[in-house]
C-alpha cells in the first residue's frame, strides 16, 4: 500500500516536471523577436557622456538602434560608415543609437576610445533582449510613433546609396 502511494506520488512528481519542461522550451522557442511593423520595445539607457535617453525622447525623430559589440568584427567593420552615416543625416532628423553589450566595460570604453563614433554610444546589457537580438550587428530603424521600420539583422554599409536611398524614403 505505502509503495503504491510513493509510485503515484512519483508519478504525478514526474509528470509536473515534464509539464514545466515543455513549457519551459516552448517559452524560448517562441520568445518574441521584434521585426519590421512591430511596436518597439521602450528603454532607458545611460550614454557614455551620462545623458540618459529613451525611446520616446528623440523628439520626432527617426532612431536607429544599433546593437553592437567590441569583440564583433562585423561590429567594428560597420561602425566607420555608421559614423559616416550619422554626421550626413544629423541635421536630417536622424539619430543613431549605438547600444554595446559588452560585459566588460574597460572593453566598451576602450572601443570609444578607439572610433570615437560621432552617434550615441551607451553600455546596457538588458535592453537587446526586449528586441530579440541575440546576434551582432543588429539595427532597427524606429519612427516618431515608436514603430519598428526596418531591421538589419547584419553589418550594414551605411554609407552604400541603396541605404541611403531605403533611408530618405523614411524621412
Amino acid at each position: 500500500m505505502q509503495t503504491v502511494k510513493i509510485n503515484r506520488f512519483l508519478r504525478v512528481g514526474i509528470s509536473l516536471l515534464a509539464i514545466t519542461l515543455v513549457y519551459v522550451i516552448y517559452a524560448a522557442i517562441h520568445e518574441h523577436i521584434v521585426e519590421a511593423g512591430d511596436a518597439a520595445p521602450g528603454f532607458t539607457v545611460t550614454t557614455e557622456k551620462g545623458r540618459s535617453v529613451s525611446l520616446s525622447n528623440f523628439g520626432g525623430k527617426l532612431l536607429v538602434l544599433n546593437f553592437w559589440a567590441s569583440w564583433c568584427q562585423p561590429c567594428v567593420e560597420e561602425t566607420p560608415s555608421l559614423s559616416a552615416f550619422a554626421e550626413q543625416y544629423a541635421n536630417k532628423g536622424v539619430v543613431v543609437l549605438a547600444v554595446s553589450v559588452d560585459k566588460d566595460p574597460e572593453a566598451y570604453r576602450k572601443f570609444v576610445e578607439r572610433f570615437h563614433p560621432a552617434f550615441l554610444t551607451a553600455r546596457d546589457l538588458k535592453v537587446h533582449a526586449d528586441y530579440g537580438t541575440f546576434i551582432y550587428p543588429e539595427s532597427y530603424v524606429i519612427d516618431a510613433s515608436g514603430k519598428v521600420l526596418r531591421k538589419y539583422a547584419e553589418a550594414k554599409n551605411w554609407m552604400n546609396p541603396d541605404m541611403l536611398s531605403d533611408v530618405n524614403s523614411l524621412l
